[in-house]
């Protein structure tokens, strides 16, 4: 189990915890599920690379604490 931390930079922060082999899709669906925002209107990134739905977080070397861009389509 990590703890992904995702900023919208409109000052809201949320804190999610999932597993290392949940893909970015399942992801989304837990942060949609906390932010009351559709899940396909979601897009995670870190700096300029978007992050696509079927790859995984482990794939991605996405590890406990870490810091992501949440942006809204």
């Amino acid at each position: 189990m990590i703890e992904v931390v995702l900023n919208d930079r409109l000052g809201k922060k949320v804190r999610v915890k999932c597993n290392e082999d949940d893909t970015i899709g399942d992801l989304k669906k837990l942060v949609a599920a906390q932010t009351g925002t559709r899940a396909d209107k979601i897009r995670i990134q870190k700096w300029y690379n978007i992050y696509k739905n079927h790859i995984t977080l482990k794939d991605y070397e996405i590890h406990d604490g870490m810091g992501l861009e949440l942006y809204y389509n």
